[in-house]
């Protein structure tokens, strides 16, 4: 019973933060300075006198709000349920909804399956080197944990670029793919073949830290009395370790995985620069150069929803894993 209260009331939260971050998406652009139809003319370098006809017939194709703001506001809902965020500006006259299609698939197979194997793996590194602190693993462990975890994700994208593309030439220098999307082998093999540089690039960095913060919160859990009464009377060290341990010392862990996961459909900005990755990052970058509100205000959206899911999922984890917390 307490559980399902629990779950209701972080699922209401859930619904008041969701309708929080698009009301603030529908008011924060309205109230910056300029006007979207001007930066538009001057993308396509319009020349000659631009007559006030011509203003509301661009304006009318960027589908720009008109009327109350009330009605405004609920045409905004609308839209959003039915994934419609209007025309790009940068990528004139293309559907922002059709560009972010396009792109979160790259990214989401990219970033967020990477993250999810670096996470499980620096896990297990982490709780390993704290059965084993201050032996031989759990110094090599730490220094190497601390020594990936201490670069920049562009320095280490750039280092593996330099060494395995340019100087080698075993992967390509940049982009998705060679060949059109597609469910072919050529494509996927293509498409393989581009993401090992950045997915071992996003893999390497994230892994030192998730290493050293598991390291630190199982010897946090490792001290606790009720480890000590469980050693004291017999338990198996597997049972010890998995069952007690891990099971308390993964909660603050899972944590910041929520934070970061739900931040995955944003993309690794500065990765997917470096490698000229076709991802949400990239389309978020060339968003905010080109001043592309529609875009910016969609891709935001998204990211804030996602950390809000993602977040709702791990206190579901969390219930699960320790009851206590539904009290």
């Amino acid at each position: 019973m307490a559980t399902a209260t629990y779950a209701f009331r972080r699922l209401s939260f859930l619904v008041l933060m969701i309708w929080a971050a698009v009301t603030l998406n529908f008011i924060i652009p309205r109230l910056m300075p300029g006007n979207p139809a001007e930066i538009m003319l001057a993308h396509i370098g319009a020349k000659g006198p631009v007559t006030p006809a011509l203003r509301s017939e661009l304006a009318a194709s960027l589908g720009l709000p008109g009327g109350s703001l009330l009605s405004q506001y609920g045409q905004y809902l609308a839209n959003v349920t039915h994934f419609r965020f209007g025309l790009s500006y940068a990528y004139f006259p293309q559907q922002v909804s059709a560009l972010i299609r396009s792109s979160l698939p790259w990214t989401v197979l990219l970033v967020g399956v990477v993250t999810v194997i670096s996470f499980i793996a620096g896990t297990a590194i982490g709780v390993a080197a704290a059965w084993y602190r201050n032996k031989r693993f759990d110094s090599v462990a730490t220094v190497s944990s601390t020594f990936v975890s201490s670069f920049p994700f562009f320095w280490t994208g750039l280092l593996l670029l330099y060494i395995f593309a340019f100087r080698l030439g075993w992967f390509p220098l940049s982009g998705g793919s060679s060949n059109s999307p597609s469910w072919s082998l050529s494509f996927i093999g293509s498409a393989l073949q581009h993401s090992v540089l950045p997915g071992l690039t996003i893999f390497i960095s994230g892994l030192g830290a998730w290493a050293l913060g598991m390291r630190n919160y199982t010897i946090n859990v490792l001290g606790e009395d009720f480890i000590k009464f469980a050693q004291a009377n017999g338990v198996r060290t597997r049972i010890m370790l998995t069952r007690y341990a891990m099971k308390n010392a993964v909660l603050p862990q899972l944590t910041v995985f929520a934070i970061i996961f739900g931040n995955v459909v944003g993309g690794s900005l500065l990765v997917e620069e470096v490698f000229g990755y076709p991802g949400v990052g990239t389309l978020l970058y060339n968003a905010i150069f080109n001043l592309d509100y529609p875009l910016m205000q969609a891709l935001f959206l998204i990211i804030t929803v996602s950390v809000l899911l993602a977040n709702f999922l791990v206190d579901m984890v969390h219930v699960r894993l320790d009851p206590r917390i539904a009290r």
